[in-house]
C-alpha cells in the first residue's frame, strides 16, 4: 500500500494570519516534502494551477528542488495538465526530475479541474477533449523512449524524432488522473496506464464501479490493469475538533470561491460536518483519519492513497504539524489496520 501526500501549493498564512508570498509558499512545500521524506512517507504529488490562491504552476520545477533534498520519497505531479502543455517537453522535464532523484519521478496526467491554462497558453476550449486524447496518445509513445513518428491536429507532426534525456530505468512512471468520467477510465485502460481517482466528495464506495470498469476494460482490450490509486482531501491535528476548526474556515473560503464559478451554493457547516463524518473529507486526529483511510482502501481495494493535506489558507505551522502526524502516526496505523 502506497501512502502519500498531495498539495496544490495553496498559499498559507503565518501564525499572525498574514498570507505568505508565492515564493515563500513554494519553499514551504519543499520543507513539507523534506519532512515527509524523513518520516517515511511514500510519495508526494504537487498539482498544477494558474490561480492566485495557489503557488505551484510548474510542479516539476518544485519537484526538482525537492529531489536534491530528499532520498526516498516518490515525486509526482497531481496533475500535470497535459491538454495545455506539450507532451515532448513534459516527458523531458520529468525525465530530468527522474535523473535528479535517482529514479523517483512520477507524472500523473490529467485534463485539470480548472481551465485557466487554456487561454494562458493559447488553446481553444472547443478542443478540450481532442487536446487530451491526442496528447495522451503521443505521450504514451514517448514512454517507450524510442524514436517517435506521430501526427495529429493539435501539434506539429513528428517523424522518427528521438527525445532526450532518457531515463535510467527506460520508462517514466506515468498515471492518468480521473475525476469520474467513464470515458476517461476506459481511455486509461486502453493505454495500459495506472488509474488515479480524484475522490473529493461523497462516500468513497460510489467509485467502486469505476474501478470495476477499469479492470473489465483492460481485460477486454488486452492491456494491464494496474493497482488503482485514489486521492482525497483531509487534514490532521492532535484532536478531531482541533483539526476541524483549523481546516473549516479556509476550506469554506476556497470551496465558496470555486462554487461561485460553478454555480454551487455556499458551503454550510452542516454539509462540511456530514462530509467529514461519511464523505470524502479525512479530517481529525491521527487515529480518526487512519481508520477512515483504511476503511476506504478496503472498500475500493486500491493500492495507493494520497491525502490532499492543504486546502485554502491554513497556517503554515498547522500544515507542518499535519505532515508530521501523517508520517509519524497515520501512515503506520493505516498499514497496521490493512495488514491485520
Amino acid at each position: 500500500m502506497i501512502l502519500g501526500l498531495d498539495t496544490f501549493g495553496d498559499v498559507p498564512v503565518d501564525d499572525a494570519g498574514r498570507p505568505l508570498s508565492h515564493a515563500a509558499a513554494i519553499r514551504q512545500v519543499v520543507d513539507e516534502a523534506v519532512l515527509a521524506d524523513q518520516l517515511g512517507v511514500d510519495a508526494i504529488t504537487l498539482g498544477e494551477h494558474h490561480r492566485p490562491e495557489y503557488s505551484i504552476s510548474t510542479p516539476e520545477t518544485v519537484l526538482a528542488g525537492i529531489a536534491t533534498r530528499t532520498e526516498r520519497i516518490k515525486l509526482g505531479s497531481g496533475v500535470t495538465v497535459l491538454s495545455s502543455d506539450d507532451p515532448v517537453r513534459v516527458h523531458q522535464r520529468f525525465a530530468t526530475v527522474d535523473a535528479l532523484s535517482n529514479g523517483r519521478a512520477e507524472v500523473i496526467l490529467g485534463r485539470g479541474s480548472f481551465t485557466e491554462s487554456f487561454p494562458l497558453f493559447g488553446y481553444d476550449m472547443a478542443d478540450y477533449a481532442l487536446l487530451f486524447e491526442e496528447k495522451l496518445e503521443l505521450f504514451v509513445k514517448l514512454l517507450d523512449e524510442k524514436p517517435v513518428t506521430w501526427s495529429g491536429k493539435t501539434r506539429p507532426a513528428l517523424t522518427d524524432a528521438d527525445v532526450f534525456p532518457k531515463t535510467e530505468s527506460g520508462r517514466l512512471t506515468t498515471w492518468v488522473g480521473v475525476g469520474g468520467s467513464p470515458e476517461s477510465v476506459v481511455r486509461t485502460a486502453r493505454h495500459g496506464l495506472p488509474l488515479m481517482l480524484a475522490i473529493i466528495g461523497g462516500p468513497a464506495g460510489r467509485f467502486a464501479p469505476y474501478i470495476d470498469l477499469y479492470k473489465r476494460a483492460a481485460d477486454q482490450l488486452g492491456t494491464t490493469a494496474h493497482p488503482v490509486g485514489m486521492h482525497s482531501p483531509g487534514f490532521i491535528a492532535d484532536t478531531d475538533e482541533q483539526a476541524k476548526e483549523l481546516y473549516y474556515p479556509a476550506y469554506k473560503v476556497q470551496r465558496d470561491r470555486i462554487g461561485a464559478l460553478r454555480g454551487w451554493p455556499p458551503l454550510t457547516r452542516a454539509e462540511f460536518d456530514h462530509e467529514v463524518e461519511s464523505g470524502s473529507l479525512y479530517i481529525g486526529a491521527p487515529e480518526t483519519v487512519a481508520r477512515k483511510m483504511a476503511a476506504s482502501a478496503r472498500t475500493l481495494g486500491v493500492g495507493r492513497f494520497d491525502l490532499i493535506y492543504s486546502a485554502g489558507a491554513q497556517s503554515a505551522s498547522a500544515r507542518t504539524r499535519a505532515v508530521e502526524l501523517f508520517g509519524a502516526k497515520v501512515a503506520p496505523m493505516v498499514r497496521d489496520m490493512l495488514n491485520s
